[in-house]
């Protein structure tokens, strides 16, 4: 079995030490922020929340891109399509649940 090590394929979807640890450090600071803002009491009610949500989503996207490597991402573009996917049936998931939580008043 012949291994295909073109210059092509030689670095595809690898990052390099740098890349990781940017990405490791926002990791840190995202998780961190959350965790002061709600242990410390700095903030209370909708804007906890808020920041939760917020860093939740940046927390993503850091895995994203400097960890998934979805940016370096060659044609065809088969992992963005996956996602894009994934987070739609996770919508359709989440949002049609709570739209039978809330409106299915048969039961009462």
């Amino acid at each position: 079995m012949q291994h295909d090590m073109s210059p092509s394929h030689a670095h595809e979807n690898h990052g390099s030490l740098k890349s990781y640890t940017i990405g490791f450090v926002f990791s840190i600071l995202l998780t961190i922020i959350p965790i002061a803002v709600v242990m410390n009491g700095w903030l209370a009610g909708k804007a906890s929340a808020i920041i939760l949500m917020v860093t939740a989503v940046l927390q993503l996207v850091v895995q994203l891109i400097f960890f998934m490597h979805l940016r370096e991402e060659k044609k065809p573009r088969y992992n963005l399509l996956t996602l894009i996917l994934g987070l739609i049936i996770l919508l359709v998931i989440v949002i049609g649940s709570m739209w039978i939580m809330m409106y299915n008043m048969v039961a009462l």
